[in-house]
């Protein structure tokens, strides 16, 4: 897979912070090799986060986030803060950019304070350090961080900048396969894959593609079908196989046509045990049985593909949970980033696969409905439960299988 060919989502996210003046740009610029950023001696040029991907060694393929300068007066402010948080939620490593000349100030001390707050890996890069009247590094008034001394003019320090950065993110790269560990060498996995209106024309949405890459490089075979030659296929296998995995929307009639002894699940449900979710999912599941008439349902897409007039999030959940539940719900629908920081009104939230969002965006939407005690699910595992064929579905991961038995 070539660089530009690397799903965005599953590229190192690096978020870049800073004061108007600290020259935050210039790093950028410096530790990228080419002039993304706009550099001014205006203060405060840069008002938009800019996302860039690209080939960033020692990491690969990464998106590089260059956020406005915070000012360096006083506190961050309700709406720089939250302006923050949206970058932090995409963002796998922090790079703070300060002034080599002068103590940390209380804008970003708060910084820091939000990083560790978030659990992100972040280091401090001194800059300017070619100036006179630079403070050694240890004057910066932080302990326990990485702090690299840096030049954005001489380059001093750039080389030892990257390689930090890409120490921080190592411990990322033990993440857990879609399918790979979950099957053996000349294994068959059936993929049933409906041509989905919504997907481009003559391209498989990107979990499809992901999970036929993982099964290929695990040795085995795949063999993707439509819902409807799924029976005639499964007849011509002179071995059985080893798992089927199907869309969800198709869920129903693929589980009917699967013998009871092959392993059945959705790709949905794989996509949320490989963003990191899938206990809690199963767990939120069991909430659509809590819901009483009147209650609010937030169901969220991590995409903006171009909606269908009878599209998943915003037409088929809504109707299939009116007519399991036989009452009215209200739902609200968001899609992109748009995802609300205070869920405390929901009684559920209801989450795509997340396959256009990093692992740690889908884990910071989950603690958002974790920390205000709001059950958290999936599209995939909600139409598995709603169907009555999620407890089959879970089958494959028995650690799981006990805990949703014994709910």
């Amino acid at each position: 897979m070539g660089m530009n060919d690397t799903p965005s989502a599953d590229r190192i996210h690096i978020g870049f912070f800073g004061c108007r003046n600290a020259g935050k740009s210039s790093i950028v610029n410096a530790v990228t090799g080419q002039e993304l950023a706009v550099v001014s001696d205006v203060k405060g040029t840069t008002t938009d986060p800019v996302y860039k991907s690209m080939e960033l060694l020692p990491m690969g393929p990464v998106v590089i986030i260059d956020t406005p300068g915070i000012d360096d007066t006083g506190s961050l402010g309700e709406l720089r803060v939250r302006k923050t948080r949206q970058v932090l939620n995409r963002a796998d490593v922090a790079v703070l950019v300060t002034d080599a000349a002068r103590p940390l100030n209380p804008a970003e001390k708060e910084l820091i304070s939000l990083f560790r707050k978030k659990e992100m890996p972040f280091v401090i890069v001194r800059n300017k350090s070619d100036l006179p009247g630079a403070l050694p590094a240890d004057a910066a008034g932080v302990l326990a961080c990485p702090v690299c001394v840096t030049s954005a003019v001489t380059r001093a320090g750039i080389e030892e900048l990257k390689e930090t950065i890409a120490h921080l993110v190592k411990t990322e790269n033990g993440k857990l396969r879609i399918v790979g560990d979950l099957i053996h060498p000349a294994d068959i996995v059936v993929l049933v894959v409906p041509i989905d209106k919504a997907a481009p024309k003559g391209r498989l949405i990107l979990p499809q593609q992901q999970t036929i890459r993982d099964v290929l490089e695990a040795d085995a075979t795949c063999v993707v079908v439509k819902e409807y030659e799924l029976r005639e296929a499964l007849g011509q296998f002179t071995k059985k196989p080893a798992l089927v995995i199907t869309d969800s929307q198709v869920f129903s009639k693929v589980a009917a046509d699967t013998p009871a002894d092959v392993p059945l699940t959705s790709f949905s449900i794989l996509m949320a045990r490989y963003k990191g979710f899938l206990d809690e999912a199963v767990r939120g599941a069991a909430a659509i049985d809590r819901l009483k008439p009147g209650d609010k349902v937030l169901i969220s897409e991590g995409c903006t593909h171009h909606r269908q007039c009878d599209d998943i999030g915003t037409v088929k959940i809504p109707r299939w949970l009116k007519n399991y539940l036989g009452f009215p719900i209200q739902i609200d629908t968001t899609s992109g980033r748009d995802f609300p920081d205070d869920v405390s009104d929901y009684s559920l939230v209801i989450h795509c696969g997340g396959c256009m969002l990093t692992e740690r965006e889908m884990r910071y939407r989950m603690k958002c409905a974790q920390d205000q005690d709001v059950p958290f699910t999936n599209y995939g595992t909600t139409i598995a439960y709603i169907q009555g064929i999620l407890k089959r579905s879970i089958e494959i991961f028995p650690y799981l299988l006990d805990e949703f038995e014994g709910n």
